[in-house]
């Protein structure tokens, strides 16, 4: 079967970047030459020892001429390596980034598209709390979404052809707005990290004798609960404050509803606790028909 792309670059190999690769050497479907780039040599380094591309380089403008140019650094950084690589990319070519904020990025990054250069976004639902070249794996996106979320009036072909290439990964596509995106990722993503960070940090704050008891007799529930809390800081504060005003509102409501269930726990309210606890199961329930738990 001939490669979907000639060329496809990765900006930034870590989790999402290192996974793209891996599943494009093992299918041989996705393109025919693979490019890494990454301004650490370390990176470059590893991904040449775990042979998942054909270029390696620590140059934009080299990685730019690929036919499909991914970046996969973190949100704050996405528009900057955007500016630094479009000037270098050649007409026909696209341009898709896997930031899981798009805030102002879509017209931002529109403003500044050379001609016949395409750029369509698309963030994949998928992840795990480690990072890197090596924390990646083939299947890290089969049976998720890909939420694609292109700039008013971006190229009908290449929208098609970034839903193509994640479809190829093994995802899921859903077309969305950058408003509708976010609001969703608050919910889904961004305050079950919070979350988790906080608890652990709830956690590091009791007393020496207790915290030690904690962490020695952490039940399944603490320790699956705090898992993502494993996950890169630098990445999820520029999240956080990437799309702040989304995550607030959401973190808003749960508070309050946190606050229901304290009362009716407080009041003695044995149907209250059980009603909230049977639309909790019934929400897990539906994550696992939807092949997402």
């Amino acid at each position: 079967m001939t490669p979907f792309f000639r060329s496809l670059a990765v900006i930034g190999p870590g989790l999402i970047g290192s996974s793209v690769l891996r599943r494009a050497r093992e299918t041989g479907t996705i393109a025919e030459t693979l490019i890494a780039a990454d301004t650490s040599s370390r990176v470059l380094e590893r991904v040449r020892e775990l042979d998942i591309a054909d270029v390696t380089t620590a140059d934009l403008a080299k990685a730019a001429q690929a036919d499909c140019v991914m970046i996969c650094v973190p949100v704050g950084a996405v528009e900057q390596v955007a500016g630094q690589l479009l000037p270098h990319m050649k007409p026909g070519s696209i341009l898709t980034d896997v930031a899981s904020v798009r805030g102002q990025l879509g017209p931002k990054i529109t403003a500044i598209l050379p001609e016949n250069v395409a750029y369509v976004p698309g963030h994949p639902m998928a992840g795990t709390e480690h990072s890197g070249p090596d924390a990646g794996f083939s299947t890290l996106f089969e049976d998720r979404w890909a939420l694609l979320v292109p700039p008013e009036g971006a190229d009908q072909n290449a929208i098609t052809t970034i839903e193509k290439l994640w479809t190829l990964c093994g995802a899921r596509t859903k077309i969305l707005t950058d408003d509708e995106h976010d609001r969703i990722c608050a919910m889904v993503s961004h305050l079950p990290h919070l979350l988790a960070f906080t608890i652990c940090d709830t956690a590091d704050n009791l007393s020496d004798e207790l915290r030690a008891a904690v962490l020695d007799y952490a039940a399944s529930g603490f320790r699956d609960f705090t898992r993502i809390a494993a996950s890169d800081p630098v990445m999820w504060r520029d999240i956080f404050l990437a799309n702040r005003e989304a995550l607030l509102g959401t973190l808003d409501r749960f508070v309050a509803d946190t606050q229901a269930m304290a009362d009716a726990i407080r009041k003695g309210d044995e149907a209250g606790i059980i009603s909230r606890i049977e639309r909790g199961r019934a929400i897990r329930r539906t994550l696992i028909e939807n092949r997402q738990a």
